[in-house]
Order: C-alpha cells, then sequence, then structure tokens
C-alpha cells in the first residue's frame, strides 16, 4: 500500500496508481487497479475457503487483482480449478503459520510462511492492502514489524463491526483484541482512528464515538477512563468527531454511538460473548421453529421474515477486522471463515484500499494529537477533512 507521502501525490480517488505486481508474476496490475494480498494458507477451512472467497470477490468486482501466498504445489490445481489464473499472481512460500504457533517464534523463524510473505507485499508497495484469516496474534506482530506503527499511534488496535440499531447498520467497536491494555492517550487514539474508519467505511460524516464502561455516570470507572473522557472532550472538535460519554454493554447494538472504544481486553471479552449470545439464540430460535408440526407451519409463514433476520445476524456479512495505526492496511478474517465470509473480507479490504483509508487515517491522527507527541503533527499527510472524498 502506498505510504503517506504516496496518497498525496496520487489523490485519495486513485490510491493504487502506484502499484505494480512483480515480473515473476502471472496477472500484472493495471494501472488504478486495486491489488489484495492473500495469505491463503491460514484459518480453519484451509486454501479452499480463501481461494473460494478470492473466486467470489473476482465475480463480484473484475477490475480485483490479487497476490496470492503459500505453496505453488497445493495452490496451482485450486487457482485452475477456479479459473482464477487472469486476476491472481501465486506467490510461493513454503510454510503456513498455525493457530498454535505463538507470536515471537513467527517474527523469529516465519520468513518463509504464507502470512510473512502477504505482509511484504504491502511493505514493498506490491498490494494496497493484505487480508488474512490466520493466527491473529502472529499476524499482529507480523505487520507490526514489518509496516512499523503510524507515528502518534502507541498501540495499534483491531475495529470490527457490531450489528446495530444506528442508521449505517453497524457500530464500529475497537479494540477488538490487538493489545489488553490501552491507557488514557490509547483510548483517545482510538477514538481517532476508529472515526476515520468509521467515515470511510461506513460514510459518516461527523461519527458519534462512546466510551465504554461500568455506567454512564461521570465518576464511574478506572482512572484512565476518567482521563480519557476528558482528553475525548477537549479532542472533538479537532478529532471531527461527537463525543457522547461513557456507555454500557448494551449500548453495542444501540444507536447511541457510531464508534464504541475500549481496551483490547474488555472488547475481545465483548465480541466473544456476542457471538456466543448469537449462536445460542440461533440454536434455540431452531429448536423452537421445528419443535412441532405448528410450530413448523409457523416457520413457513415466516420464512421472509426469518431470512431477513438471518441476514442481518449472519457474521460473515461484518466478517474483517482491520488493523489500525499501522503503515499499511492489514484486514483479519474470522479463522473459521468460509468462502462467503472470506469474500466479505476481500470487500471491505478492497472498500478501504479505493478509498484511500491509510491517508487519511494517518492524517485524522496527526491532526488531533497533541503537538510533538511522537512528531505526529509535524509529519501529517494531509487534512483529514479530505476523508470524506470518497
Amino acid at each position: 500500500m502506498p505510504n503517506a507521502q504516496d496518497q498525496q501525490q496520487t489523490g485519495p480517488s486513485d490510491p493504487a496508481a502506484q502499484t505494480q505486481a512483480s515480473p515473476r508474476g502471472k496477472a500484472p496490475a493495471e494501472a488504478g487497479a486495486v491489488v489484495i494480498s492473500i495469505d491463503a494458507m491460514g484459518g480453519d477451512l484451509g486454501p479452499e475457503a480463501t481461494l473460494g472467497g478470492v473466486a467470489i470477490a473476482a465475480r463480484e468486482t473484475p477490475a480485483l487483482r490479487f497476490i496470492v501466498h503459500g505453496p505453488e504445489g497445493v495452490l496451482s490445481p485450486l487457482i485452475a480449478k477456479l479459473s482464477l489464473g487472469d486476476c491472481v499472481d501465486l506467490r510461493h512460500a513454503d510454510r503456513a503459520v498455525t493457530m498454535e504457533d505463538k507470536p515471537a517464534q513467527v517474527m523469529r523463524s516465519g520468513k518463509d510462511t504464507s502470512m510473512w510473505s502477504a505482509i511484504e507485499s504491502v511493505r514493498d508497495h506490491e498490494a494496497d492492502v493484505a487480508v488474512s484469516c490466520g493466527n491473529t496474534g502472529a499476524l499482529m506482530a507480523i505487520s507490526m514489524i514489518r509496516l512499523r506503527k503510524l507515528k502518534g499511534v502507541n498501540r495499534p488496535a483491531i475495529a470490527s463491526f457490531w450489528p446495530s440499531r444506528s442508521p449505517a447498520g453497524w457500530n464500529v467497536m475497537l479494540d477488538m483484541g490487538a493489545d489488553v491494555k490501552a491507557d488514557a492517550p490509547d483510548l483517545l487514539t482510538y477514538a481517532l482512528m476508529g472515526t476515520s474508519y468509521a467515515r470511510n467505511a461506513l460514510g459518516l460524516t461527523r461519527p458519534r464515538v462512546g466510551l465504554l464502561n461500568v455506567g454512564t455516570e461521570e465518576h464511574k470507572g478506572r482512572a484512565e477512563l476518567k482521563e480519557a473522557f476528558e482528553m475525548m472532550t477537549r479532542a472533538q472538535e479537532a478529532g471531527g468527531f461527537e463525543f457522547v460519554g461513557f456507555v454500557e454493554g448494551n449500548h453495542l447494538p444501540a444507536d447511541r454511538a457510531d464508534v464504541i472504544v475500549t481496551d483490547g481486553f474488555t472488547g475481545n471479552i465483548a465480541l466473544k460473548t456476542g457471538e456466543g449470545t448469537a449462536k445460542f439464540v440461533s440454536e434455540l430460535l431452531r429448536e423452537a421453529l421445528t419443535s412441532s408440526l405448528l410450530a413448523k407451519l409457523g416457520a413457513l409463514l415466516a420464512m421472509g421474515a426469518l431470512k431477513r433476520l438471518r441476514a442481518k445476524v449472519d457474521p460473515r456479512r461484518a466478517n474483517g477486522g482491520v488493523f489500525l495505526g499501522l503503515n499499511g492496511t492489514v484486514v483479519k478474517s474470522h479463522g473459521s471463515a468460509d468462502a462467503t465470509g472470506f469474500a466479505a473480507a476481500i470487500s471491505l479490504a478492497a472498500r478501504l484500499a479505493q478509498s484511500g483509508f491509510g491517508a487519511k487515517l494517518a492524517a485524522r491522527v496527526a491532526l488531533a494529537l497533541p503537538e510533538g507527541q511522537d512528531g505526529a503533527i509535524q509529519d501529517a499527510p494531509a487534512s483529514a477533512e479530505s476523508e470524506t472524498s470518497q
């Protein structure tokens, strides 16, 4: 993905204009094409699911180009079977990062893995964004060491969509597990990055930001939350967001805040709790609707409404957590994603690349952080107001 300087030169409407695939590849990118780097070996369902997702995304958006990383002997037959040769550049990588691998181990000896290779394509500006459904800790570790953090960012974050009653249909929540700790300045940075993400991914002009706490009263919560409350109150004008104060867990799917900020420990627990609750309710509903002949008849009569409900809460539609705060965009797909879910992650990655999200995120963080913090203000690449230019 082009760095902030490149983004200024090409403009937000053409973020990939300078991207060219390596001459080693079979499918060089056309000028202006979005190129997506794929870790084909991550995830529970193997390369059949990841390449199946690539095939779906390629059918939906024929202009996309892909650099696919993994063992050539495994991937070549699948690429041929799915007729992907015209849009895929295959890069051989001997090994895959497993879910059991520790991040420190991968950082020391993971250079020959498909995950490392996928991030390298973004670092080398061959691709605009990387997508993987592999080991989250290892993916974040490789991304941080190879792409580096944006100036002004102490701790990167993972942002995910949460189904909600808000007009956009989704809320953005971060951090979802990149780092279990977050001090007050980190939480402010999350608010700024979440604001940029909501503007570009959801089209919101002035997102509402809420800080997750055990109550909405200002006197509640830990000291760092109270400090972050004050910092966000002061930063909302420069940061381009409306701070609505503390929010509680029941506000996650509500129409109270568009961006919900918390530390990675709390965010990841909330995410897994929400997923487990949704699955539990779905199972109970299925049992109830098949428990008797009368129940089955009622289910048949309500089929249209039930399909709309299933589509609304289908986790595959919201698949794709975005790593924010790096010099490059990385999308983390759910480890158990099937082809449809992985295609949704690719679609999100493509939208972010097309919007010039990376440069806008850097500008948003730089404009609102205190002057001199890691040189952020001095190195601001562009006005954050350009974020609305889609």
